[in-house]
């Protein structure tokens, strides 16, 4: 049976099942408007550690305990961890998952790295590969501004055009059986490069490869965009999603305001808690979707969504030869009633 609809998509002969989600959420994060739908709020963002990037693996594995015992599994149950995070080489992770011994496949998509691993989670799943794979995302604001930008040190003017990096992390396990929605398609995103340079501006790197994706699955599946509840990106914040819309329309995809939503919007405040175009980075889209979203999609208060984490795949090394920050977006239909 060939599983591959149109240009990008997959669609899953047997849809895999998202049967259980954890997120931490850092400090900031839980002083915003989705503080209750976490599972842990960090009173201290070090979380007891000497490191930023410590505290980041320490947030990645107390997660993924959290979903194991969610699901109601051991790790020992589990055949494949995906995952990754901003910082070099994915340490974040890597160190997060050292001590479970289980196969672990090490992904980098940026800010899409929640959608790069919930996809590739499935198809190990639908393909007859595993059982039960975990997939996740983090990401820490101190040592990704460290990183990417300047040491807080330094106290830096930000400006309005940035976001806020979401620390801590969002885990789902997925299974070939189960209760729960399901991950019915995959569209895999692709590289849209229109040449955006400014680091301080997430939003505008990103928005082209979201509306590039999102064009591509509502093809690829012959749907339109009102097969959806909701259609969710992952990072772009205020700047981003605006533009993200003003795209759409020029591809003559017009999508009603209560039917599209980014998770860098929804996780704060914008005004109270002065976080300029909103938030992003790999915990953004995780968390959300994990702490926010998955319990809607579980009750049935969303039948089904279109998920699609945004990432911009820059470094410190391309930014300062000049290179143009390139865009990538992965959708995810999750669906909590199949036909």
């Amino acid at each position: 049976m060939n599983k591959k609809i149109g240009n990008q998509t997959i669609k899953f002969a047997s849809p895999p099942v998202i049967i259980s989600a954890a997120s931490i959420a850092g400090k900031k994060e839980g002083e915003g408007p989705l503080k209750k739908y976490f599972d842990v709020i960090l009173s201290d963002n070090l979380k007891g550690e000497k490191s930023w990037e410590k505290a980041e693996s320490k947030i990645v594995e107390n997660t993924i305990k959290i979903a194991v015992y969610k699901a109601g599994l051991t790790i020992d149950d589990i055949d494949y961890i995906f995952g990754g995070d901003l910082l070099n080489q994915d340490t974040g992770s890597t160190f997060g998952v050292r001590n479970f011994r289980r196969p672990f496949f090490g992904l980098f998509g940026a800010c899409s790295t929640m959608g790069e691993a919930m996809g590739l989670a499935a198809m190990a799943i639908d393909g007859g590969f595993a059982k039960n794979v975990i997939a996740g995302a983090s990401s820490h604001f101190c040592a990704s501004e460290k990183q990417f930008r300047f040491p807080l040190d330094m106290g830096n003017q930000r400006p309005q055009s940035s976001t806020w990096t979401i620390t801590g992390d969002g885990t789902v396990v997925i299974s070939n059986k189960g209760s729960g929605p399901r991950i019915t398609h995959v569209t895999a995103g692709k590289i849209v490069d229109l040449g955006v340079k400014d680091a301080n501006n997430m939003g505008a790197a990103m928005a082209p490869a979201a509306c590039d994706t999102i064009v591509t699955h509502l093809k690829d599946t012959k749907r339109s965009p009102n097969y959806y509840d909701l259609i969710v990106t992952g990072d772009l914040g205020y700047v981003g999603h605006t533009l993200l819309k003003q795209l759409l329309a020029q591809e003559g995809i017009y999508i009603n305001e209560e039917k599209i939503t980014d998770c860098g919007i929804e996780i704060f405040n914008k005004t109270a808690q002065d976080t300029h175009s909103g938030g992003s980075g790999c915990a953004c889209s995780a968390v959300t979707f994990c702490g926010y979203f998955y319990p809607k999609l579980k009750t049935g208060e969303l039948k089904n969504i279109l998920f699609i984490p945004t990432g911009a795949l820059m470094s410190t090394t391309s930014s300062g030869q000049g290179e143009s920050i390139p865009g990538i977006a992965h959708a995810i239909a999750i669906e909590s009633r199949v036909k």
